[in-house]
């Protein structure tokens, strides 16, 4: 069988199981079956798909018809220029979440905090993009693992902290980051099984109305952040007015909910005071 054919047959297969995008996703499990950039796959369409390739790209459409999401079945994301291992024990870091990345990188910092690092790509990219001292923290043994072997990957070295949020954490911070488990518990029946079924339960939801995680960062990013310093979280959808509120309640000052590249708000960023 030739790559065209391959794909045509695993493209009809992933349709008839109700995947969605799925031309696109048997082309990305294709293109890693054969050890081809996604983009390069066309420039193949004529080339023999040895037993070998056929068999694991059979195993890789077994998964996704599974709905096991990409990510997970090929081992890795790109985010922002870089490729991130990931697992089930970590959150897939998702194209909205540059958003952030970019908030972050638009004033200078010298040090950072990101907590529930997960895969870390977080931490990683501010590290990389600045050289900064950075401490990544996450309350899952299995993510702060995928985190290590992430900063390996990029010849990185962050602090990494087994911690339940600020409880571990000690200094201040020029910034602190995070995308935190926001989704509300009477909403995890309606997302998707790649999501509600394959990706951590813990990194999901706090359960309640989602927004404990807010609470204990905006209680705790005063005492760990240095004057001016910042303070950046992604948000689910409509959780806009609510996290800030929680920031100014708190006491942070400049509060803000920042748009993502489709215009939905994705971000609530404060600071705190600055010197006298």
């Amino acid at each position: 069988m030739i790559v065209a054919d391959a794909l045509r047959a695993g493209a009809a297969r992933l349709a008839a199981a109700g995947v969605p995008d799925a031309a696109r996703d048997a082309r990305w499990l294709l293109a890693h079956t054969m050890g081809f950039a996604p983009d390069r796959l066309v420039l193949h369409m004529q080339d023999e798909v040895g037993a070998h390739a056929a068999a694991r790209f059979d195993t890789a459409l077994t998964a996704r018809e599974a709905r096991q999401p990409v990510a997970q079945i090929v081992g890795e994301r790109l985010f922002w220029g870089r490729r991130f291992r990931v697992t089930r024990e970590v959150l897939d870091p998702r194209p909205e979440t540059e958003s952030l990345i970019a908030l972050a990188l638009a004033e200078p910092f010298t040090s950072v905090l990101d907590l529930g690092t997960g895969s870390g790509a977080i931490a990683l990219t501010l590290m990389a993009e600045t050289g900064a001292t950075t401490t990544a923290t996450d309350l899952s043994p299995g993510a702060l693992a995928v985190a290590g072997e992430n900063g390996a990957r990029l010849g990185l070295r962050p602090t990494f902290v087994l911690s339940d949020w600020f409880a571990r954490v000690e200094g201040r911070f020029d910034l602190i980051t995070s995308n935190p488990p926001y989704i509300a518990e009477a909403e995890m029946a309606a997302l998707s099984p790649e999501v509600r079924d394959w990706e951590p339960r813990m990194a999901l939801t706090p359960g309640g109305d989602g927004l404990d995680a807010y609470r204990a960062i905006a209680a705790g990013a005063g005492a760990h952040l240095n004057p001016n310093g910042r303070v950046l979280v992604e948000i689910g959808a409509g959780q806009g007015p609510d996290v800030a509120a929680l920031f100014r309640n708190a006491g942070l000052e400049d509060v803000r909910v920042h748009p993502d590249m489709d215009g939905r708000d994705r971000v609530v960023s404060g600071r705190t005071p600055r010197a006298g």
